[in-house]
């Protein structure tokens, strides 16, 4: 049959070979930073779906983009874009998400969003496969919410720890990539970037900024040569809203709604990748050599810890990949129950788009 996505697609559900049927799933976003990688991980992983049908704004309708090695044209984002979806992947502003995804959970599509939208709605589970994909049949809503970059970068490798040692304190400091705010971002930073190159810029106060002038982009200061301690909107009392998403989803997917927690978010100059200096305090005391086995072994954590030999994740060396990769493990000098990491991931590997097609394969598997 001739499917709505202009190229001939298996009807929804469909089997192939007479197999179980595949359900069809919709990638909602499909033309943005995080949609582009989602259609590749759909292209590198186990093909367990029937038609994969992209939607945008009506603005981008019309466009094709490659999935499964086929050009999929684009459709626009309508109540009808859903008929004969069973899951369905958002990856869309909060306001977006927060229209859209109700509308379609009531035609009985499973909605995975990647938007704060839903996060700490009581009724939409958070989750993280490796930590808690139990979660994932518990949805009143019918909505499964993905946690922030930030946090998905840390949460695989301290959950495996939380399991074994039960943690009790959390002091984080994030590295956070400019991709983190989507394709402007980037380009913000390379512009920046063209600026200052082959220049004695970063020598004199404000010499940086001049050169830069208005061109911050959605950064309130400059960039390039810098770091900048601000990521996101205002919060109370002088916090950010980056700052308590990694603080709530953090206690929400771990199951500790009263864990302290400490943040502060950074921007640097980094395309791609979050990083993060982790100080976790445990219940009892814990050992380097236990710490490593345990991360060593984790699904979806690479131990890649021996400094002695210049061994430790850094942006450049993790972007592109998909597990959380963990170094720098020591325990704390004055406390026998915490431990200090230093933990990389790709923000729209594993910290957006790959976490989101985890969810919506262990929700295809419930089709079979």
């Amino acid at each position: 049959m001739s499917g709505r996505t202009g190229r001939t697609v298996p009807s929804p559900g469909s089997a192939r070979a007479g197999g179980p049927p595949r359900p069809t799933l919709a990638v909602v976003g499909a033309t943005g930073a995080v949609g582009a990688v989602m259609l590749q991980i759909l292209s590198q992983h186990a093909d367990i779906w029937g038609e994969i049908r992209l939607i945008a704004s009506p603005r981008s309708a019309g466009r094709k983009l490659a999935v499964r090695g086929e050009q999929v044209e684009v459709v626009a984002l309508t109540e009808e874009a859903f008929d004969g979806v069973q899951v369905a992947m958002f990856d869309v502003p909060d306001d977006i998400a927060a229209r859209w995804a109700p509308i379609a959970a009531a035609k009985g599509v499973v909605v995975v969003d990647n938007s704060a939208a839903f996060r700490m709605d009581p009724d939409v589970p958070l989750v993280v496969p490796e930590v808690n994909a139990h979660k994932v049949r518990a949805r009143p809503r019918g909505i499964i919410a993905n946690p922030n970059c930030t946090t998905l970068s840390m949460i695989v490798a301290l959950g495996a720890l939380h399991a074994e040692f039960g943690l009790r304190e959390l002091v984080v400091s994030s590295y956070q990539a400019v991709s983190g705010v989507g394709r402007a971002g980037i380009e913000t930073l390379r512009q920046q970037l063209s600026l200052v190159a082959g220049t004695e810029l970063g020598t004199s106060p404000g010499d940086v900024r001049r050169a830069v002038g208005d061109n911050t982009g959605p950064f309130p200061e400059p960039v390039a040569l810098n770091v900048v301690p601000w990521a996101g909107t205002p919060r109370e009392d002088g916090w950010s809203s980056e700052e308590m998403k990694v603080r709530d989803e953090s206690r929400k997917i771990l199951g500790l709604p009263r864990l302290p927690i400490a943040v502060t978010c950074v921007r640097v100059p980094v395309i791609t990748t979050h990083s993060l200096t982790v100080h976790a305090r445990f219940e009892d005391e814990v050992t380097v050599r236990k710490a490593r086995e345990i991360l060593a072994t984790a699904p979806g954590v690479v131990l890649f810890d021996d400094p002695a030999a210049g061994e430790y994740p850094t942006p450049a060396d993790v972007v592109g990949t998909d597990p959380t990769w963990v170094g720098r493990v020591r325990r704390a000098l004055d406390d026998p129950t915490a431990l200090e990491l230093f933990v990389c991931g790709d923000n729209l590997r594993k910290g957006s788009a790959l976490n989101t097609a985890q969810i919506a394969e262990l929700v295809a598997a419930e089709f079979r």
